[in-house]
């Protein structure tokens, strides 16, 4: 499991701070382990009512870089760095 601080990039509002993402895979712990951060070049993808993303980590699972999009709004750029 591993807790990001995000931000999202809208069309015209540049990058904005979004609510934290943790990360938390259960049945795979190969994916997300439960004591640190994804691999580098681990991709999660997820869709339901809340909305649907994909990002992909980076530097040891300290950040990732992706997409989001939210009910009732367009898709936006979607980054973390993960949290202290």
């Amino acid at each position: 499991m591993a807790t990001y601080d995000t931000q999202i990039h809208t069309g015209g509002g540049g990058w904005q701070d979004d609510a934290p993402l943790t990360v938390n895979i259960v049945n795979r712990n190969q994916v997300v382990p439960e004591d640190s951060p994804p691999s580098t070049g681990t991709t999660v993808t997820w869709s339901g009512d809340a909305g649907n993303g994909s990002v992909t980590f980076f530097d040891g699972g300290s950040t990732f870089q992706g997409t989001a999009q939210f009910p009732g709004e367009g898709p936006v750029g979607y980054r973390g760095t993960l949290a202290g």
